[in-house]
């Protein structure tokens, strides 16, 4: 997806919701448990009921690879069930070598088909490289990430000036363009938002952490919103476990609707 279609998705759904499918067969709905596939069959269901206020759906992997084999199965279910005007971002948080990268790259981004992957930067260049290599796929660098250990690193200062996640947030624009790569930005440290937009102007952002980490939404889109909306908030548990019972998939539209309302207001607003 490029950006123009990423934000003429913006612009049409009046929303920059991504939904997080972090799907836990010990936090869904017991009913489900007896059907073929619970993982899919909930991951089904949520799609079905936020696909309409949604720009973008974000399994994390590490919820699929927990179950092995059945666990791949089901997230390349989801991937193909997702409709194809909505962003697929594979939250999989992969950097190695770059022979390693290249074949993390061809997974998620080839074989896949997702649109976007999350990569950790700490390796430098030649383990980021490899993901840029893909036409009209995206990048999504971890720079300040909304988790209390984020600090142990992130913010150290450097003797050069400035911390560490700015010197991510400048080194990796030598590496790719604002059609290849985001950042990860929590809401939680949403008080960085309008210096990383100093850094980044254009770049999309990635944020997670709003709802039940805490974040808040309106912080988000005053200081890191640009005239290209730049952003898309993530949700996860505060949409797809707003309830355990059986009207989940009802719950979770609703949750998605709350926001994708603010989330039009706030487009209103600052864009």
């Amino acid at each position: 997806m490029t950006r123009a279609e990423l934000f003429g998705q913006i612009q049409k759904k009046n929303s920059f919701l991504c939904v997080g499918l972090d799907t836990d067969l010990n936090k869904i709905p017991k009913h489900l448990l007896n059907t073929e596939d619970p993982i899919f069959e909930f991951n089904k269901r949520i799609i079905d009921a936020t696909a309409q206020y949604a720009v973008a759906y974000k399994p994390n992997i590490a919820f699929y690879e927990a179950y092995g084999v059945k666990g791949w199965q089901s997230l390349e279910k989801t991937i193909a069930y997702i409709p194809k005007d909505i962003f697929i971002l594979a939250d999989a948080k992969r950097g190695d070598i770059g022979n390693t990268s290249k074949m993390y790259a061809k997974a998620f981004l080839e074989n896949m088909n997702c649109d976007a992957i999350t990569v950790a930067p700490y390796m430098g260049e030649d383990s980021v490289k490899p993901f840029l290599e893909f036409d009209n796929k995206w990048v999504i660098l971890l720079a300040l990430t909304s988790n209390a250990g984020g600090k142990d690193f992130q913010n150290l200062e450097l003797t050069q000036g400035g911390e560490l996640y700015e010197e991510v947030l400048r080194k990796s624009q030598e590496w790719g363009t604002t059609d290849q790569l985001m950042y990860v930005v929590g809401a939680t440290r949403a008080e960085a938002l309008t210096n990383i937009r100093k850094i980044v102007p254009d770049h999309f952002l990635l944020v997670p952490g709003v709802g039940a980490q805490g974040g808040s939404l309106k912080d988000v889109a005053q200081y890191g919103m640009n005239n290209q909306c730049g952003l898309l908030v993530n949700s996860s548990r505060g949409i797809i476990y707003a309830s355990q019972e059986e009207d989940f998939a009802e719950v979770a539209e609703e949750k998605a609707r709350e926001l994708q309302l603010e989330m039009q207001q706030y487009l209103s607003e600052f864009l």
